[in-house]
Protein backbone atom coordinates (compact mmCIF):
# COMPACT_ATOMS: atom_id res chain seq x y z
CA UNK A 1 0.00 0.00 0.00
CA UNK A 2 1.19 3.10 -1.15
CA UNK A 3 0.97 6.03 1.65
CA UNK A 4 3.73 9.03 0.59
CA UNK A 5 2.48 11.88 -1.61
CA UNK A 6 2.89 11.32 -5.38
CA UNK A 7 4.31 14.31 -7.52
CA UNK A 8 2.24 17.18 -8.00
CA UNK A 9 0.48 17.43 -12.07
CA UNK A 10 -1.03 19.72 -13.36
CA UNK A 11 -4.85 20.45 -13.63
CA UNK A 12 -5.10 19.71 -17.22
CA UNK A 13 -3.33 16.78 -16.43
CA UNK A 14 -6.21 15.65 -14.46
CA UNK A 15 -9.19 17.28 -16.01
CA UNK A 16 -7.93 15.13 -19.05
CA UNK A 17 -9.32 11.80 -17.14
CA UNK A 18 -12.75 11.01 -18.11
CA UNK A 19 -14.24 9.88 -14.54
CA UNK A 20 -17.68 8.63 -14.72
CA UNK A 21 -20.14 6.93 -13.01
CA UNK A 22 -21.39 3.66 -14.70
CA UNK A 23 -23.91 1.03 -13.31
CA UNK A 24 -22.51 -2.99 -13.28
CA UNK A 25 -24.98 -4.93 -15.11
CA UNK A 26 -23.34 -7.80 -15.28
CA UNK A 27 -20.53 -9.89 -13.10
CA UNK A 28 -18.48 -13.17 -14.07
CA UNK A 29 -15.65 -15.32 -12.35
CA UNK A 30 -11.87 -14.43 -13.96
CA UNK A 31 -10.10 -17.41 -12.85
CA UNK A 32 -7.35 -16.97 -15.56
CA UNK A 33 -6.39 -13.54 -13.68
CA UNK A 34 -3.02 -14.12 -11.85
CA UNK A 35 -4.70 -12.46 -8.55
CA UNK A 36 -8.38 -13.09 -8.11
CA UNK A 37 -10.51 -10.85 -9.85
CA UNK A 38 -13.99 -10.42 -11.09
CA UNK A 39 -14.83 -9.74 -15.25
CA UNK A 40 -17.09 -6.92 -14.67
CA UNK A 41 -19.53 -5.11 -17.49
CA UNK A 42 -20.31 -1.85 -16.49
CA UNK A 43 -23.05 0.32 -18.08
CA UNK A 44 -22.06 4.40 -18.95
CA UNK A 45 -25.09 5.37 -20.03
CA UNK A 46 -26.05 6.38 -23.70
CA UNK A 47 -23.57 8.26 -24.35
CA UNK A 48 -20.52 5.77 -23.52
CA UNK A 49 -22.28 2.40 -23.56
CA UNK A 50 -21.52 -0.68 -22.19
CA UNK A 51 -17.58 -1.45 -21.18
CA UNK A 52 -15.43 -3.85 -18.89
CA UNK A 53 -12.94 -4.30 -17.05
CA UNK A 54 -11.28 -6.50 -14.59
CA UNK A 55 -11.28 -5.69 -11.01
CA UNK A 56 -9.37 -6.74 -7.91
CA UNK A 57 -12.96 -6.54 -5.53
CA UNK A 58 -13.02 -10.40 -4.83
CA UNK A 59 -14.25 -8.99 -0.96
CA UNK A 60 -17.46 -8.37 -2.83
CA UNK A 61 -19.84 -11.05 -3.93
CA UNK A 62 -21.33 -11.23 -7.39
CA UNK A 63 -24.81 -10.27 -6.05
CA UNK A 64 -23.13 -7.21 -3.55
CA UNK A 65 -21.63 -5.84 -7.37
CA UNK A 66 -24.40 -6.33 -9.78
CA UNK A 67 -26.47 -3.35 -10.07
CA UNK A 68 -23.99 -1.07 -8.19
CA UNK A 69 -23.42 2.16 -9.07
CA UNK A 70 -19.31 2.55 -9.12
CA UNK A 71 -16.77 5.43 -10.37
CA UNK A 72 -14.53 4.52 -13.27
CA UNK A 73 -12.15 6.24 -15.45
CA UNK A 74 -13.21 5.93 -19.15
CA UNK A 75 -10.80 7.15 -21.16
CA UNK A 76 -7.41 5.07 -20.39
CA UNK A 77 -7.18 3.20 -23.62
CA UNK A 78 -8.24 -1.24 -23.71
CA UNK A 79 -5.51 -3.24 -21.80
CA UNK A 80 -4.87 -6.97 -22.69
CA UNK A 81 -5.46 -8.24 -19.03
CA UNK A 82 -4.90 -12.41 -19.67
CA UNK A 83 -7.49 -13.51 -22.12
CA UNK A 84 -9.72 -10.28 -21.54
CA UNK A 85 -9.63 -6.68 -22.57
CA UNK A 86 -10.77 -3.71 -19.92
CA UNK A 87 -11.87 -0.80 -21.42
CA UNK A 88 -12.08 1.24 -17.74
CA UNK A 89 -10.38 1.36 -14.24
CA UNK A 90 -12.76 1.51 -11.48
CA UNK A 91 -11.64 3.53 -8.82
CA UNK A 92 -11.59 2.24 -5.13
CA UNK A 93 -9.84 3.64 -1.49
CA UNK A 94 -7.21 0.71 -0.73
CA UNK A 95 -7.11 -0.25 2.70
CA UNK A 96 -5.01 -1.50 5.22
CA UNK A 97 -5.14 -5.20 4.54
CA UNK A 98 -4.88 -4.27 0.86
CA UNK A 99 -8.67 -4.98 -0.55
CA UNK A 100 -10.63 -2.19 -2.69
CA UNK A 101 -13.22 -0.58 -1.03
CA UNK A 102 -15.14 0.66 -3.99
CA UNK A 103 -16.57 4.81 -3.79
CA UNK A 104 -19.80 5.08 -3.12
CA UNK A 105 -21.64 6.62 -5.59
CA UNK A 106 -24.84 9.25 -4.31
CA UNK A 107 -28.39 7.57 -5.30
CA UNK A 108 -29.32 10.68 -7.57
CA UNK A 109 -26.60 9.99 -9.77
CA UNK A 110 -26.69 8.26 -12.85
CA UNK A 111 -24.69 5.87 -15.48
CA UNK A 112 -22.66 8.52 -17.60
CA UNK A 113 -22.24 11.49 -15.08
CA UNK A 114 -19.38 12.43 -15.20
CA UNK A 115 -17.73 12.99 -11.69
CA UNK A 116 -15.83 16.12 -10.93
Amino acid sequence: MRSEKLADVSAEQFFALDIRVGQIVRVEEFPEARRPAWKLFIDFGENIGLLRTSAQVKNYSAEDLKGRLVVAAVNLGTKQVGPFLSQCLVLGAITEDGSVALLEVPKQARPGDPVA
